[in-house]
């Protein structure tokens, strides 16, 4: 199974942050419209319910995601 990197996760919702924060439900629509892996949404369904000023605070609740491979 490949592995999901932050880059990877950021290729597939960073447009969710255009218009300023995004919550979870708004990650898992964008990445769904990006047509992103399984593994992706399994990662974004595993968040907080909670609003994300930016792609940054990500990070915060998915330490063990690595930048990249």
């Amino acid at each position: 199974m490949q592995t999901t990197t932050r880059v990877e996760l950021a290729d597939h919702i960073q447009t969710a942050f255009a218009t300023g924060a995004a919550t979870r439900a708004d990650l898992l629509a964008v990445a769904i419209a990006n047509s992103a892996r399984p593994q992706i949404i399994q990662l974004l369904q595993r968040l907080p319910d909670k609003t994300y000023p930016t792609i940054r605070g990500l990070w915060y609740d998915l330490p063990e995601v690595p930048v990249s491979r």
